[in-house]
Order: C-alpha cells, then structure tokens, then sequence
C-alpha cells in the first residue's frame, strides 16, 4: 500500500477513534455533577470579565459592581450538588473532596468570604481595593482547585 493511501486511511481512523473519546454524561438522578459543572462555568463566566476589566486596565467601576453583584447572586450554585453519592465520571473533582470534607468546606467558606469582600470592595468604587479583593477571590479559587479539581 502506497504511502499516498495509508495516510487518509490513518487520518479516517484517527478521526473515528477521536469521536469515541467525547466528554461523559452525566445520566445519575437529579443529573448533580452536571448541574455544579454547569454552575462553575456560570460562576467563571461573570469572574473572567472582572479579571479581564482590572488586566487591561479598563476599571469602570459602574460596570464592575454589577457583575461583582451577577457573581455574589452565583457562588451559591455548585455547591449543594456535591453529595456523598457525587463521585463519578464525569467529576472533575478529587477523591479528597469526600476524603477531606472539612478542609473543602473551609476552602469553599474562604471562597464566600472572598466574594462579600469583593462587593464591599466594588461598593466604594477603589480600584485599589478592588484589585485587592480581586486577587484575594482569585487566589480562593487557585488554593481549592489545587487540591480538589484534577487537572
């Protein structure tokens, strides 16, 4: 066989191997780990502006306030959706999630105190302040998913 025929042929089964590879559904009751998926991708959608606002040096503060506020009525979302029985593909989070309870609930309480101070800080319209409580939500984010989100 010709090597101008072996490489569409490798091309087809590549592509056909690739398709059987699609992200897991979740198909359990209730459909948990889908819904906290889908309310962290809600929750990023309204923090990555912000974030984007403060990088490009733009700070509007009437602007920011509101989505500070779209954030706070969010945070709540996912985490009701991570019961006992939650632990199946397709999670993205760590067995330590269950392992570790307490310091995941720590971790999510340093998130929502992150989150009231992020609006108290977007109230008084300070892009110093702002920036600050920012970066200190940011971090709440980065410590939990190093140890509770697989990479």
């Amino acid at each position: 066989m010709s090597i101008r025929l072996k490489y569409p042929l490798f091309l087809l089964l590549t592509a056909t191997i690739l398709a059987g590879c699609g992200e897991v559904e979740d198909t359990r009751p209730g459909q948990p780990v889908k819904h906290r998926q889908v309310a962290f991708k809600e929750i990023v959608k309204t923090f990555e502006p912000m974030g984007v606002m403060l990088r490009k040096e733009r700070y509007d503060a009437d602007k920011f306030l509101p989505m500070a506020e779209a954030l706070l009525a969010k945070r709540d979302g996912p985490w009701s959706y991570f019961g006992a029985d939650t632990n199946y593909p397709p999670t993205k989070a760590t067995p330590d999630v269950w392992k570790q309870p307490e310091q995941f609930e720590k971790d999510k309480n340093a998130f929502i105190a992150a989150t009231d101070a992020l609006i108290v800080a977007a109230q008084s319209k300070e892009k110093a302040q702002v920036e600050k409580a920012y970066e200190t939500l940011h971090e709440t984010c980065k410590t939990c998913h190093k140890q509770f989100k697989e990479r």
